[in-house]
């Protein structure tokens, strides 16, 4: 095998292939990226057993000659870093790999390309197709509220409902719960069933990052144990979290006496940037008071101090104060453009805040308990 590439897409298509190799393993060939060229496209497989990733590059590529090799990805990812070569040329021979710059020539062991596990590539015929932008706001807007370290497996990774039109993603960790939902197509009659199509944290973050600017769509295809995503060059497969999801609709709240308030995302970030001043690990609950035309949080830490800020909003309603964790709040504001605006739902002190968008997001968050 010999090919001559050039480093930008070399380096970015190998780093997204090689986030997917584990840094340790018991089976030492997976710690390679397998790289494939055939009729002129390049591809790198790469799997955890897991996680399996197969990426195709044809971009800035020369085809000498058709092959296979593995790629060590730590010694592979340091050598496409550090040079400053617009092209770098990878060759196999007997004796390993050699991968050569203008200046610089390195020879890697070879191991045995036909003993890296076969990963799976997309052969389904029913699947959902998504839009890109959509997708991406499904994983983004949804994926820092699951808990990998909760003892609740279900937890760790993102529920995806996929049934007609409707397509749906939820997070939660059990004190905050994130809901996108939007409309993408049914093909071949493809949907989920029940609250077990959980896809790992992980997963479903390198299924965002490998979505490229130029697709339009993806295409996902939920089998019982695992899932399939697709796009114009790349497959992804995951193994799905095993357990039941909660019942997320039952904690998304449904009230008719609740205060809405017309919020933007900018001005209520910057005043909680200053109140969390104060705050410190143990001590993250700061009170949101709302009361005549005035949103004023409140932090009170021992041996830090105290911050009182106020923020101007449009609500005239009785006196209501809860207790949230800034950090929560800010997760929300972080994944939405300043100028986005929102709706702040609120009912009493001891009820969850319900903050939700006009294109289908919905961030739900219990208040805390905290001493004085």
């Amino acid at each position: 095998m010999k090919i001559i590439c050039e480093r930008e897409p070399l380096a970015a298509a190998f780093q997204l292939a090689a986030s997917v190799a584990p840094a340790r393993s018991p089976k030492e060939i997976l710690q390679n990226v397998k790289l494939t060229v055939a009729d002129n496209v390049a591809t790198f497989t790469a799997t955890d057993m897991e996680v399996g990733i197969r990426l195709e590059m044809v971009e800035g590529l020369e085809v000498e000659t058709d092959g296979a090799a593995l790629l060590p990805v730590a010694r592979t990812n340091a050598i496409l870093r550090e040079s400053s070569d617009e092209k770098i040329t990878i060759e196999t021979d007997d004796s390993g790999v050699k991968i050569l710059g203008s200046r610089s020539k390195f020879r890697l062991p070879g191991a045995n390309p036909d003993e890296f596990p076969r990963v799976v590539g997309f052969d389904e015929e029913s699947y959902h197709e998504i839009p890109v932008r959509l997708f991406r706001q499904m994983v983004k807007r949804t994926v820092f509220a699951t808990d990998a370290e909760s003892s609740r497996y279900a937890l760790g990774g993102v529920l995806l409902e996929l049934d007609g039109e409707s397509v749906l993603a939820v997070g939660t960790d059990g004190r905050r719960l994130a809901r996108m939902q939007g409309t993408g197509t049914s093909v071949g009659d493809h949907k989920t069933t029940g609250t077990s199509t959980i896809v790992p944290t992980r997963a479903i973050q390198l299924m965002e990052r490998a979505v490229s600017d130029q697709d339009e769509t993806v295409q996902l295809a939920a089998r019982a144990n695992d899932l399939l995503l697709r796009t114009s060059r790349c497959t992804i497969y995951s193994r799905l979290v095993e357990g039941r999801y909660p019942n997320w609709r039952q904690v998304f709240p449904q009230r008719e006496n609740a205060s809405q308030i017309d919020m933007t995302v900018g001005p209520l970030f910057a005043a909680l940037r200053q109140a969390a001043i104060v705050t410190d690990q143990e001590s993250r609950g700061i009170d949101f008071t709302f009361a005549d035309g005035t949103l004023t949080m409140e932090a009170n830490t021992a041996e830090i101090g105290e911050s009182q800020v106020e923020l101007p909003i449009a609500y005239d309603g009785e006196s209501v104060t809860l207790t949230m964790d800034h950090r929560f709040v800010a997760d929300f504001c972080k994944v939405l453009d300043a100028e986005s605006g929102f709706i702040l739902e609120i009912e009493t002190s001891g009820s969850p805040a319900l903050l939700s968008t006009e294109d289908g997001y919905g961030y739900v968050i219990m208040p805390m308990a905290r001493d004085r």
